[in-house]
């Protein structure tokens, strides 16, 4: 008996893997193929049976109906792309980008409308500032609402970047961060965004990429924070030669809110044999990381942008090796990927009933339907 043969757009199936930026040899071997054979499958000289066409649709992360389309979806940002593109050509965003942010905006919709039914009123801090407000303005009014200091006065920054997390979410802004859009095999890459915010009047989100150095998220945090403080969407790469208003907005407050520029220059040695001679004292004074001392660093024009990035580089570098295989449960990293107040509704509403199974586990990242009491207990619902 002959095979069920699909009528797709051969057209659609390159435009599908080009669009997953996975190499074709890497492609092929993820179809179970060949190249000769993914080579006749999109010129059209063998036809795909239905189970390899959904394969083939599967491994490039597109839904399987796409490839019956007779010409590919625009693939726009949904937000404004505020990134610094030095001519690198980076205008064309990643499937795990666009994928993220869409899953991004679908939980902000189903929480959004969660909220209303609880008759919530809209979050007060959305749009506090326009982009034309001074600096400390912004940075005083954070520090009053989160009820923090100029800088903690023990402890590591982890814990002040867990501590600051937890602030923001009680005043309402969901705070999701992960190095991965649901899978190892789909990271998302720091070279293409830090972070992003989406403003919302209800559910404001906050993503911070963990696939950064850890001691570049505390500043992505505040950052996007700014965003939401202005009111106004974006998708950041924190570069320190942006052009963008509001991103050098963002950027000088994230700046001083975590490193005060006069404490800062009145702690900074120039007499020393190496700048870096600073930092140790620095980090132990204001309990942030070495990567934004730095950073402050340049910002106040006591190191240059070479000195700073061949620091930065290394970091980077020492980040990648350092990172182990032992860690966390799964559920435990859940907890940690996903905002504590938007996992614990999507939980309850499903448990009661009025939530799919289906739907809550896309989106709490592909949680197994059978598991979610299981990830119920370990956010203690």
């Amino acid at each position: 008996m002959a095979m069920t043969t699909a009528k797709i757009n051969t057209d659609m199936l390159i435009w599908a893997r080009e669009r997953s930026g996975i190499a074709v040899s890497e492609f092929a071997r993820k179809c179970d193929v060949n190249e000769e054979k993914l080579y006749k499958w999109e010129t059209g000289q063998l036809p795909l049976t239905f189970n390899q066409a959904m394969r083939y649709a599967e491994k490039a992360h597109v839904p399987f109906g796409y490839l019956f389309l007779s010409t590919p979806p625009v693939d726009a940002l949904p937000i404004p792309d505020l990134r610094t593109i030095e001519g690198q050509g980076c205008n064309k965003p990643s499937c795990e980008l666009l994928d993220l942010i869409k899953l991004m905006l679908l939980c902000q919709e189903w929480y959004k409308e969660y909220l209303k039914l609880q008759l919530a009123e809209p979050n007060r801090i959305v749009g506090r500032f326009s982009v034309n407000a001074g600096v400390m303005a912004i940075v005083q009014s954070m520090r009053a609402e989160l009820g923090v200091g100029k800088h903690p006065n023990r402890g590591k920054w982890e814990d002040y970047y867990r501590d600051l997390i937890n602030k923001i979410e009680a005043l309402g802004i969901l705070v999701m961060r992960q190095s991965s859009f649901g899978h190892h095999t789909r990271p998302l890459r720091v070279e293409e965004f830090r972070g992003f915010a989406i403003a919302d009047d209800y559910a404001p989100i906050i993503f911070v990429n963990h696939a950064d150095a850890l001691g570049a998220r505390l500043f992505t945090l505040i950052h996007e924070l700014c965003h939401i403080w202005i009111g106004q969407s974006g998708i950041s790469d924190g570069s320190t030669k942006t052009q963008r208003e509001e991103e050098i907005l963002c950027n000088a407050v994230a700046a001083e809110f975590l490193v005060p520029a006069d404490e800062f220059k009145s702690l900074w040695n120039s007499d020393l044999d190496s700048w870096q001679f600073n930092l140790p004292s620095l980090e132990g004074h204001f309990h942030v990381s070495t990567w934004t001392l730095a950073r402050r660093a340049l910002t106040l024009n006591l190191i240059t942008q070479a000195q700073y990035q061949n620091y930065i580089t290394d970091q980077q570098a020492n980040y990648k090796d350092r990172e182990s295989s032992s860690g966390p449960t799964y559920y435990q990293t859940k907890k940690a990927q996903i905002s504590n107040r938007f996992s614990r509704a999507v939980v309850s509403e499903a448990l009661s009933g009025q939530l799919l199974l289906r739907e809550a586990s896309q989106m709490l990242g592909g949680i197994k339907p059978g598991k979610i009491a299981h990830f119920a207990k370990e956010l203690g619902v």
